[in-house]
């Protein structure tokens, strides 16, 4: 098994992507937009994608927070809000936030095991700076770690319960980057005792099953290399300091924070200490660069992704999410 997760083309396999993944044998995949169109056919996807793989527990992984970052949504599928309105109740009642985040995150995991995904790729813990860039805040649990912490982990038990792995995101923290790192690659220059609050959150929820990097450098740790690149920031920040042992998985390698060639990128994070690359485009030319230059997943990082996928093994996913939806609007109302 070769410890990258790819994304694919469209609505269904094509004969090539059958072809080069049975080869190839990637730990995983993830969908976007251009992969979603219905029930029947995301669920006739993923059936492929579990009956090509031979894993029942393939990973097949989505970006399905609420608000912008939405891969399935009307009219197959309901909206979700994004993590500010949590935010915002908390501010009023607390407690009500923390079970308005969790029966919205089991009523997304729900509706995605429904169709056959199994990861969805949050909750972001990013505490927000005055400065955060949009693509953060926009997204964000707040700017207080203790709430952040407390929101993220009502998602990932709403998510567990709902049949569905979370991801922690962006070790070690995106809220201090000032740019987008879809489009730039951001510099932090906080000292590293400032930085012990965008770490907090993440030290609380240590034991997630899986996490996933930032393409940020940050002064303080590594000021050469972007912590997805990192072996400092992965090997003695993320795993030692923050103390997570969980799959750590990058963001999407083909950000434009990071320069070089898809092979290099890969090669650099598995290097660093990352369990697996994120090459999201479904690029055949790409991915077949990436497979040849990776050597097959590590017995660590295997054990990694097992303990991660075990996690939702044999839940049976059979809330109702309309009367989860409900619940969660009742909540929110109180804003």
């Amino acid at each position: 098994m070769k410890p990258v997760i790819f994304g694919l083309s469209g609505l269904a396999l094509t004969p090539a992507e059958r072809a080069f993944f049975a080869r190839a044998d990637p730990a995983g995949y993830i969908l976007f937009k251009r992969n979603v169109e219905t029930r029947a056919q995301v669920r006739a996807l993923t059936d492929s994608l579990r009956e090509l793989s031979g894993r029942e527990d393939v990973p097949i992984l989505i970006d399905q927070e609420g608000g912008r970052v939405a891969r399935m949504g009307p009219p197959e599928w309901p909206s979700f809000p994004a993590g500010p309105a949590f935010d915002a109740l908390y501010d009023i009642a607390p407690i009500s936030a923390i079970e308005a985040a969790s029966a919205n995150a089991e009523a997304i995991a729900l509706m995605l095991a429904e169709v056959g995904i199994n990861v969805d790729c949050m909750p972001l813990l990013d505490v927000m700076q005055p400065d955060t860039t949009e693509a953060i805040t926009i997204r964000a649990l707040g700017s207080e770690p203790m709430r952040v912490a407390a929101l993220g982990r009502a998602i990932l038990q709403g998510l567990q319960r709902g049949g569905v792995v979370g991801v922690v995101k962006h070790m070690p923290g995106h809220g201090r980057a000032k740019l987008d790192t879809h489009y730039h690659l951001p510099t932090v220059t906080a000292s590293d005792a400032e930085l012990v609050v965008d770490l907090e959150p993440f030290a609380r929820l240590n034991d997630a099953p899986m996490g996933m990097t930032s393409h940020i450098v940050f002064e303080a740790w590594d000021a050469a290399r972007p912590a997805t690149l990192s072996s400092v920031v992965v090997e003695q920040i993320i795993r030692q300091r923050i103390g997570f042992d969980g799959l750590l998985m990058t963001d999407d390698i083909d950000m434009k924070a990071l320069s070089g060639t898809a092979s290099d990128k890969a090669a650099g994070a598995i290097a660093a200490g990352c369990d697996l690359v994120l090459d999201c485009w479904g690029r055949m030319d790409e991915m077949e660069a990436i497979v040849d230059r990776l050597d097959e997943m590590s017995a660590v990082s295997r054990a990694r992704l097992d303990r991660a996928m075990a996690t939702v093994a044999g839940v049976r996913a059979e809330g109702d999410v309309a009367a989860l939806i409900a619940k969660r609007d009742a909540l929110l109302a109180l804003t």
